[in-house]
């Protein structure tokens, strides 16, 4: 620990922790005072706790709301995931958790495949920004992709519009299964969210920092013990970076 990095991740003397509150896995609820638990925000507290300072939540209801903010001093570390058009403006560690992301098919769909998903007539209902969004966004060729703000809107424009594939993280897509007979989740992953903690691009020192500790709680258990502790489906700890 020297002076430097704490200069970087607390110049107020406190870390301030950018929170996605849309990510139902990472947070999966608030306290009595209404701060944010969860994976995520345990492990803003444990960098806080590394650092020896206290630790301030700034919540944003939307990853790329987050991402916008990088550089405006409105956070010091932000925990979403780890994109090429995120880390344009943010230094990221490794990831410290996985959440695949597959498509949903609607009853007598004839896609059997990931591959069968990007073809001319197929429409995608996608959560705007999500970082599955932005990956669909560089990947898809030929399919159209349709998309809301948030993951329930996606679900509704998929429903409502009668689209052929609903993109979205497996653990919400098992529970919108559910909910409309005959729908199929489609085996694999067209990619996996890796989920991870990041900094303004400035914070240089802060950037090794931070991706030495993410290694280390993982390495340690301690990303697990967190998955753990909140019982969260369908989050994976990351492979050492």
């Amino acid at each position: 620990m020297t002076p430097e990095i704490i200069a970087q991740l607390a110049p107020h003397g406190v870390l301030r922790a950018g929170i996605n509150l849309g990510n139902f896995l990472l947070v999966t609820g608030r306290d009595e005072h209404g701060s944010p638990e969860g994976v995520a925000p345990d492990m803003a507290r444990a960098v806080a706790a590394r650092l020896g300072v206290p630790v301030r939540f700034v919540p944003y209801p939307r990853p790329g709301t987050l991402a916008d903010a990088a550089g405006t001093d409105a956070w010091d570390i932000g925990l979403i995931g780890a994109e090429p058009q995120r880390a344009e403006t943010i230094a990221f560690t490794t990831a410290y958790a996985e959440i695949e992301a597959t498509y949903l098919v609607p009853a007598g769909s004839s896609i059997a495949t990931l591959a069968d998903v990007d073809r001319a007539g197929i429409r995608i209902a996608s959560t705007a920004r999500a970082a599955y969004d932005l990956w669909l966004d560089r990947n898809i060729r030929n399919a159209t992709l349709l998309r809301a703000e948030s993951i329930d809107g996606a679900f509704d424009l998929f429903t409502s519009q009668g689209l052929e594939a609903l993109a979205g993280l497996r653990p919400r897509l098992i529970a919108d299964a559910a909910a409309l007979p005959g729908s199929r989740i489609l085996e694999g992953r067209f990619m996996s969210v890796q989920q991870a903690i990041g900094t303004p691009r400035a914070n240089a020192a802060a950037a090794d920092f931070l991706r030495d500790f993410v290694e280390e709680a993982k390495a340690t258990g301690l990303v697990a013990s967190l998955i753990a502790k909140h019982g969260v489906q369908g989050l994976s700890v990351a492979p050492p970076g």
